[in-house]
């Protein structure tokens, strides 16, 4: 490849990405990145609410969770306490 064409290729990338730089830096740009980032902190919250009500059932479902299976165990000792008191009495 020629100087000339390699020194043309460069004048002409650098030509694009200005033109790339002031396309991407003007009003239209920036309201469209405004509008983007908006929609997007939107979503955000939207997800975050969902978020929160999806945790607080499950610190509900948790805490159901824990007290049946503290109920269960309770039920359990009381069964084991009772079949020692029905073997006592049949030694008697």
């Amino acid at each position: 490849m020629s100087l000339l064409a390699k020194i043309g290729l460069f004048a002409g990338g650098a030509l694009f990405g200005r033109v790339g730089i002031d396309a991407l830096s003007g009003e239209k740009a920036k309201k469209v990145y405004v509008e983007t980032t908006a929609a997007a902190l939107r979503c955000k919250d939207s997800i975050m609410k969902t978020y929160e009500k999806i945790n607080e059932n499950a610190g509900d479902i948790l805490a159901d969770a824990k007290e049946l299976n503290s109920k269960r165990e309770e039920k359990k000792s009381v069964k084991k306490c009772e079949k020692i008191e029905d073997t006592s009495e049949k030694d008697e």
